[in-house]
């Protein structure tokens, strides 16, 4: 692992310096070292961790990789079924491996078994090497400008990759970071105010939650420097809520697949304006080249649709297992899971994924760009688009509607996207949620806005 090297050096220089918090406890650079180090004889050559946020997690995550070892991180709170399933299917931990001191392995050697969701209940496996992430993390610390003073919270799971690679990334930079045990918005603002955070690492979802009710409880921000949002489109509403809360961080967005690593990202910063609706979210990544090509492989003409592809030394190296030849496909030395966008000035701009698609009146329509414009709506909370079957178009765009405040009317939506989403894209009907459709492992799904319309359920009801 590209951090272990470095988690030497840090404990050397500073080794009473703090370098993990958890829910309040810590553990120096020197303490880290030495109970990850004391771990190595009891690691197996492939570790299964399933834990939840603590100093023990990062000790454990820390000594399976490395030298030669190789560790699966997976959501402990998945059924026990799955867990078991997927453990079985990385295969038994076998002996202890030959490593004995707490170093990396040879960059390109695999350390990390990642998993992504798929069309299964099995997620799909993919393996990643050491070299893959260390020019990740020279590429995201120069992006992002993270330094040795900042002190991170990432206030999510460790075993969410967003959380896990933000905990790698510190280790690797020298920096302080800090989670909680479990997600609790007045344990974030405690940290926050107490522990000196420069820096968030979140989901707009989160960073929402936190400015809101942070402006609300009036928690302290201002000494925060920068925010990193991944997982999806940060929307007006959450922007301006962050720019009160936060008056003087830059906020960055970043856009990524968990087998491609970065791909795109920006940043905002302290006061500059988001191009509220947009699909647009930067440039290239440092070290990562982009291209837009078609389903031969064929480079698209400049500002054509098709599919996003890079081309980097940060690429997964496939599949261990759910590999459909479709999830991970490549044009020689292009990879693209997917996604479908365009390039404009330089700009990638993301649709979504071709499933997704609803096809309308001869018109390709991406979801994802309608709920965008709709979370930009004032009154709009969030906003979830789907295709239904038509008669006359093929299918018809609906939208559900979660309100911010008070009552919303089609009337007052339809006229606040004007400027935002072109006329053929705009959905039909919308309905009015009380929550949003979401699947029982809690993602929000179009499949399940369709069905409580189907079936006429209260929680999504027509909005005239």
């Amino acid at each position: 692992m590209p951090f272990l090297n470095k988690l030497q050096l840090w404990a050397d220089d500073r080794p009473d310096d703090t370098a993990v918090a958890v829910g309040g406890k810590r553990l120096t650079w020197a303490q880290l070292r030495d109970d990850a180090t004391l771990r190595l004889g009891e690691t197996p050559a492939t570790t299964v961790l399933a834990e939840s946020n603590s100093l023990q997690f990062v000790v454990s995550f820390a000594a399976a990789v490395a030298g030669l070892r190789c560790c699966a991180v997976l959501d402990p709170l998945w059924p026990a079924p799955l867990i078991e399933e997927v453990s079985r299917r990385i295969g038994p931990g076998g002996g202890m491996s030959d490593g004995a001191e707490l170093l990396d392995g040879p960059p390109d050697s695999d350390f990390l078994v990642g998993l992504t969701s798929g069309t299964t209940s099995v997620p799909k496996a993919f393996t990643r090497s050491r070299r893959s992430w260390q020019l990740s993390f020279d590429a995201s610390v120069e992006f992002f400008g993270l330094h040795q003073d900042d002190v991170t919270l990432a206030p999510g799971p460790l075993a969410a990759s967003l959380n896990l690679y933000a905990l790698s990334e510190c280790l690797y930079a020298g920096a302080a970071f800090h989670t909680l045990e479990t997600f609790d918005v007045g344990d974030a603002h405690a940290a926050i105010t107490h522990d000196g955070v420069t820096r968030l690492v979140l989901t707009p979802t989160v960073l929402r939650l936190l400015s809101e009710r942070g402006l609300a409880g009036c928690v302290d921000a201002s000494g925060i420097r920068s925010i990193i949002c991944a997982g999806s489109k940060l929307d007006a509403r959450t922007l301006e809520a962050a720019r009160r809360w936060a008056p003087n961080a830059a906020i960055y967005e970043y856009y990524g697949a968990s087998e491609l690593s970065f791909v795109s990202g920006t940043c905002l910063a302290a006061g500059e304006p988001l191009d509220a609706g947009g699909t647009g979210i930067g440039g290239p990544f440092p070290g990562v080249e982009l291209s837009i090509r078609d389903d031969a492989g064929a480079e698209m003409a400049a500002g054509g649709h098709g599919n996003i592809c890079v081309r980097s030394g940060m690429v997964s190296n496939g599949y261990l297992w759910g590999d459909d030849g479709h999830a991970l496909r490549s044009f020689g030395d292009w990879y693209t899971v997917g996604d479908q966008g365009y390039l404009e000035h330089g700009v990638l701009h993301i649709l979504g994924r071709r499933s997704d698609m609803i096809l309308s009146a001869g018109r390709n329509v991406y979801p994802h760009e309608v709920e965008l414009a709709l979370a930009a709506v004032p009154g709009v909370s969030a906003a979830v688009a789907a295709g239904m079957p038509d008669e006359l178009r093929g299918q018809r765009v609906v939208a559900g509607i979660l309100p911010a405040f008070g009552a919303v009317t089609a009337t007052q939506i339809r006229t606040g996207l004007d400027g935002l989403l072109a006329r053929e894209k705009r959905p039909l009907q919308y309905y009015l949620l009380s929550e949003l459709p979401v699947t029982d492992r809690g993602k929000v799904s179009r499949r399940v806005l369709l069905e409580w319309i189907a079936d006429n359920d209260p929680r999504a009801r027509p909005l005239g």
